[in-house]
């Protein structure tokens, strides 16, 4: 017996449907920024934030962990000035350790958090 194809759009897969609605509020700036770029791009509001979704990288807020490591290297760069401040005055023979012990500090402290 032939099979007649039955004519209409072929099933979706589970993945492919569109099956969640998603509420959010907007001001009037990012509600008519919103119409704006979606009638410029030519695809309705819900197509351009499907695709910005899909497009967009997020990047991670600042760690508590990291907020202190920043906040020590803000210290240490106030000890570094007072350093400068002495080797002007005394030269930088006198300051030297200082110096290399306070910038290994800070080399450390960077390649944390990186």
């Amino acid at each position: 017996m032939v099979q007649f194809n039955k004519g209409g759009r072929p099933r979706k897969l589970d993945g492919e449907k569109m099956k969640y609605k998603v509420t959010v509020k907007m001001s009037t700036v990012e509600y008519f920024s919103l119409i704006g770029k979606s009638k410029e791009a030519g695809i309705s509001q819900s197509e351009f934030v499907r695709q910005s979704i899909m497009n967009t990288t997020v990047v991670q807020r600042l760690t508590p962990e990291l907020n202190a490591e920043i906040r020590k290297l803000s210290g240490m760069a106030n000890n570094l000035n007072q350093i400068a401040r002495k080797a002007n005055a005394l030269g930088y023979d006198h300051v030297r350790s200082e110096y290399l012990f306070l910038a290994r500090k800070i080399d450390r402290i960077i390649n944390k958090m990186l």
